[in-house]
């Protein structure tokens, strides 16, 4: 006989199921676990799907921590193949889209808090720095986001050329740098002011306005124009 996937979740009464309980209480009254559940939709060999939500919380470091996670992060959990990782990142990605968008309209990025409440959520968990670029029109509407560079800061990864040729693309008018410190002290260190007026000066010549330059920490950030520093 082939191995089976453990179910007790059958046996349970309807009103203690998670997808049952949606239903019937709504979405926001579930727990973490059942929201994944739903999301897993069937557990584990000897594991139910309740089972497997609750150790991948935990193994994860807790809903706040999973949305830094890659895919392959999450195929590294027992239990976890690439199908239930896709669905977990997918879900979360979805998320985040959703809560960066205006019903549907380019949200307008008139100040920092603005351009930092976009990507708080996400930055604040990476492990690595991310360099990205913020591009925006005449009006400030937000056209896109671009991935720069993954890893630590410095020129040779943050190159002029990947920055603008995107902002090119795109027709950018004017551009927020953003990148995280996973340390969570969202401090500017002399390397970051000095690719924040390397770039600057790449687009005074292109045409293309440097406006600031966001540093993400833990539920905090500093931004570069605010301090003086641009």
């Amino acid at each position: 006989m082939g191995n089976k996937v453990c179910n007790p979740l059958k046996n349970l009464p309807c009103e203690l199921k998670p997808r049952e309980r949606l239903y019937r209480i709504g979405p926001q009254s579930l727990s973490d676990a059942e929201v994944l559940a739903i999301l897993l939709g069937t557990g584990s060999k000897g594991e139910n799907v309740l089972d497997l939500a609750a150790r991948i919380l935990t193994e994860a470091g807790g809903i706040s921590s999973m949305a830094g996670k890659s895919v392959h992060d999450f195929e590294q959990i027992r239990g976890i193949g690439q199908a239930k990782a896709a669905q977990v990142k997918a879900a979360l990605e979805f998320g985040r889209r959703s809560a960066s968008s205006t019903y549907g309209q380019r949200p307008i990025v008139s100040s920092p808090g603005d351009a930092s409440a976009l990507v708080m959520e996400e930055m604040r968990f990476l492990d690595r720095e991310h360099f990205r670029v913020m591009h925006l029109n005449t009006k400030k509407m937000l056209l896109g986001i671009s991935e720069i560079s993954i890893g630590s800061l410095n020129s040779s990864l943050v190159h002029p050329r990947e920055c603008f040729k995107e902002a090119i693309k795109r027709n950018s008018h004017s551009l927020i740098l953003l990148h995280n410190h996973p340390s969570g002290d969202p401090s500017p260190s002399q390397e970051d002011l000095e690719i924040t007026r390397r770039l600057d000066e790449c687009g005074r010549i292109l045409g293309i306005s440097v406006l600031d330059h966001i540093i993400i920490g833990d539920g905090r950030y500093v931004s570069l124009k605010e301090q003086g520093m641009i």
